[in-house]
């Protein structure tokens, strides 16, 4: 049966001579594989260029319940990115946070809050001409509100500690060695009171956001199974310096 839906590229892989396997967040079905057969010609209805990283796409695909391997009937790049494939501190942190994305969700099912979410950040982030230093940081700490692990912001305003294994703000020095203490726990409290709309209100260190963003991936990888290392932090970093 074909289905519309709309979708956000997390990775291709080559698959033989001319095809390709596309792993795709979408809004009907949650993440999905789908082979696309000629995408490496050079004439393809379907080519790679159409596939990077963080695209955003309108599709209808044939969709199989018991099926591991789905098949798509069209695909079109919509809206079309205008500026996150050719700026460089854009296109890091399409990279980066596309491996967050790849790491982070994991369901074959339907999560529309969660993936509207997701295509309005790269919108935005799309669209965006002043500067984005922060977006990296507002995107993780939201993205938590659909994971399961969004902090407990009572008491953040008045606190001195953040337990990152408990998602709490506390006077107290927690019993664990995992806590954000004092200014970290301020600054941290205030990205939490912060939108894409008004990020450059917050003013942050190059320092203080790159032990904000290893605290963020430390705090995932507390609260996700199997989440690891994620490699283009480093290279976003430097970017960003």
């Amino acid at each position: 049966m074909l289905h519309k839906t709309r979708g956000i590229v997390f990775k291709a892989t080559d698959y033989g001579e001319s095809s390709v396997i596309v792993q795709l967040f979408t809004e009907k079905f949650g993440l999905q594989s789908y082979i696309i057969n000629g995408a490496k010609k050079p004439r393809a209805k379907i080519g790679r260029n159409m596939l990077q990283p963080l695209h955003l796409l309108d599709l209808v695909v044939y969709h199989k319940n018991t099926g591991s391997v789905q098949r798509i009937a069209e695909l079109k790049n919509s809206p079309v990115l205008q500026t996150v494939p050719y700026d460089v501190i854009k296109s890091c942190l399409a990279i980066f946070l596309n491996e967050v994305l790849y790491k982070a969700i994991r369901q074959q099912s339907a999560d529309e809050n969660l993936f509207d979410f997701v295509f309005s950040a790269i919108e935005w982030l799309d669209h965006q001409a002043d500067s984005v230093a922060n977006f990296h940081l507002l995107f993780l700490v939201h993205l938590t509100r659909y994971l399961g692990f969004y902090p407990d912001r009572n008491l953040s305003g008045n606190a001195d500690y953040f337990d990152m294994k408990n998602g709490t703000f506390s006077k107290y020095k927690p019993d664990n060695t995992l806590y954000l203490s004092p200014p970290h726990t301020q600054n941290f409290s205030l990205l939490l009171q912060c939108g894409f709309e008004n990020m450059q209100q917050l003013k942050l260190s190059n320092d203080e956001r790159r032990y904000l963003l290893q605290k963020l991936l430390e705090y995932y990888a507390l609260h996700i199974e199997g989440f690891g290392n994620v490699r283009s932090a480093d290279v976003l970093e430097e970017v960003l310096a």
